[in-house]
């Protein structure tokens, strides 16, 4: 994971734009709806068998324990492939990044961006490593439910601007954003004052981080659609 990592920065900060810098933007318009189309069925898997095996059924909001058991149940094992699953789609959502860079869309490589998707894949592994399940899998589970909305939009804006009339809801995802991640802030700040035999280390994790993405994807959604608003007014 590290050196996947490591090799997304080089090509995103430097190998990626010196590349470029003399070529045309690639189009990428098939690889594009493959890949987004990919996305939304992986998320929707995820979401799909997470609410079965896990949310929808068995699992508590209050409080929720991984199995640790030797033989554990056969529900919980296909909730910790889930977590396998998750953590596999944060490392091919690199290659968002990459077609950002590839199509010369330098705008879209922000800091919260590269952020993002270099710290996720680091959570997600920890999470498969320590703890494949349990109470901080509502984190991953909310997230996929998101990115469903999230690369329908993306596979969507890249049929051509015959189509931009239709995504008259784009500010609305980053809405959707935050209000995940204040959903998973309460329901690790919660945890933290209950007697619940799961790690309160990854409740912390989780409290930071929510805390980091609310403010991150705050600040981006008041300078693209507030002040840019105000300056239009």
């Amino acid at each position: 994971m590290l050196v996947l990592l490591a090799a997304y920065h080089y090509f995103c900060q430097y190998a990626g734009p010196k590349f470029m810098k003399k070529r045309k933007p690639y189009q990428l318009k098939n690889t594009l709806i493959v890949y987004n189309i990919f996305q939304i069925f992986m998320s929707i898997f995820i979401v799909y068998s997470g609410g079965v095996y896990g949310w929808f059924t068995r699992y508590n909001f209050n409080c929720q324990p991984v199995d640790w058991s030797e033989n554990p149940d056969p529900n919980e094992l296909r909730v910790a492939e889930l977590v396998w699953w998750y953590y596999f789609c944060k490392l091919t959502e690199l290659l968002d990044t990459v077609f950002f860079v590839l199509r010369k869309k330098d705008n879209q490589v922000t800091t919260l961006h590269l952020y993002h998707h270099t710290i996720m894949p680091i959570f997600s592994w920890i999470g498969l490593r320590l703890a494949p399940g349990g109470h901080s899998t509502l984190l991953g589970w909310i997230n996929s439910f998101v990115h469903i909305i999230m690369y329908t939009y993306y596979l969507v804006a890249g049929l051509g601007p015959q189509y931009q009339k239709y995504l008259w809801w784009k500010k609305y995802l980053t809405s959707i954003q935050l209000i995940q991640f204040c959903i998973v802030f309460w329901h690790n700040f919660s945890v933290l004052f209950r007697d619940c035999a799961y790690p309160k280390t990854f409740n912390v994790f989780a409290i930071v981080e929510s805390v980091t993405f609310i403010y991150m994807f705050g600040k981006f959604y008041y300078y693209s659609y507030v002040k840019n608003k105000k300056k239009t007014k």
